[in-house]
């Protein structure tokens, strides 16, 4: 029997979301107080990329386990991939967005720990959703299966003394 560990994954993945909007709304919150500014773009798409996160996952979680006669056609089985592939984009553009912006800054105290740690926590996210994206394009584009364009074999079970 297989285990199915995209499902630990994708409550990881709701997790680390939740931890990332935390730690980036401190930071656009000290930014805003501190600077009388508006936070930089980079937090800001940090604050952007878990909340799209919480509602992707949630798609990503529920369109197969409560509707799999639509999961598994072939037009939003494609959709799907492309809003975890989009999902994982937003993530890798995100923390080298903010790794780059901090790298070029004087940055010390506890906004500057609480910045850095929202961008290591982000590149796990972007592992995470690397690993899904990468396991739901092979189930995807498998061939021989009930996927994309294969042919599909009745499966026979023999059974001794019948």
């Amino acid at each position: 029997m297989a285990i199915n560990w995209v499902l630990p994954v994708r409550g990881l993945q709701m997790v680390l979301s939740i931890v990332v909007l935390g730690l980036m709304a401190y930071v656009a919150t000290w930014w805003n107080n501190h600077w009388r500014q508006l936070s930089p773009s980079e937090v800001n798409w940090m604050i952007f990329s878990p909340v799209w996160t919480l509602f992707a996952v949630c798609a990503l979680i529920i369109v197969p386990w409560k509707m799999p006669h639509i999961a598994n056609s072939n037009v939003p089985k494609l959709g799907l991939l492309g809003l975890e592939f989009l999902t994982m984009t937003f993530w890798f553009g995100g923390f080298i967005a903010l790794a780059v912006f901090l790298s070029d800054r004087i940055c010390f105290g506890t906004v500057c720990s609480v910045a850095k740690a929202g961008t290591a926590i982000s590149a796990f996210q972007w592992a995470a959703f690397a690993a899904t994206t990468v396991l739901s394009a092979l189930r995807t584009f498998k061939r021989g299966g009930s996927s994309m364009g294969g042919s599909v074999e009745p499966k026979v079970e023999m059974h001794q003394g019948v």
